[in-house]
């Protein structure tokens, strides 16, 4: 019985085509996949999303960081919102069909998330990474706290490695959240199989 999902979350870093064709690869072993694209445009955003259909990844999967208005018209399976978004409530509210995820570091804030009907938090960083080197990494105790305190899925996310998921999931995640340590590898496939195995 698997033990807990597994996020990919875009790195900014590859190509469009090129996470595409890894995305047509991994999708079997995923539970889902995050455009995570700050720098791109609505139109941008909405081609990748066709890109990763043309690899055969189903819409279901496919979650678009804060771009409320290309997860619609893109008819995915929901949207990862940061505290620079709209409101979790609001965007419950007026956009019943997107599964609504939550980004959040502090026990207050996933708190909040949860109140305003945030379908799951991604929560971290629980270990050291060198997406976020200046910051303070949260740890384990950090994160069995926060699953202790809330009743709505959390994801943790940052520095985790196959090695350490055991911990992760002892801490009461119910799942990980993954970027480089997957689309950065030399080989995603055999990277991401790895870290499926470990949540069984």
């Amino acid at each position: 019985m698997k033990k807990g999902l597994l996020h990919i979350i875009s790195t900014g870093n590859q190509k469009p085509a090129h996470l595409a064709q890894i995305a047509g690869q991994i999708h079997p072993y995923i539970d889902a996949i995050h455009i995570r694209e700050k720098t791109k445009t609505a139109k941008e955003i909405h081609e990748m999303v066709n890109l990763l259909l043309d690899h055969n990844v189903p819409l279901t999967k496919i979650i678009i960081n804060d771009r409320i208005d290309v997860a619609l018209a893109s008819k995915v399976g929901g949207v990862q919102l940061a505290y620079h978004s709209l409101p979790v409530d609001i965007v419950k509210k007026q956009f019943t069909s997107l599964r609504v995820g939550s980004s959040v570091h502090s026990i207050d804030e996933v708190q909040t998330a949860q109140e305003l009907g945030a379908d799951y938090v991604i929560f971290g960083h629980v270990f050291p990474t060198h997406s976020k080197p200046e910051l303070e990494s949260k740890g384990l105790n950090q994160l069995e706290l926060i699953t202790h305190h809330v009743s709505i899925p959390v994801i943790a996310i940052g520095g985790i490695k196959p090695t350490n998921i055991k911990g992760v999931i002892e801490a009461g995640a119910q799942g990980i959240a993954v970027m480089s340590g997957v689309l950065e590898s030399e080989n995603p496939l055999v990277a991401v199989k790895e870290y499926y195995q470990h949540l069984f």
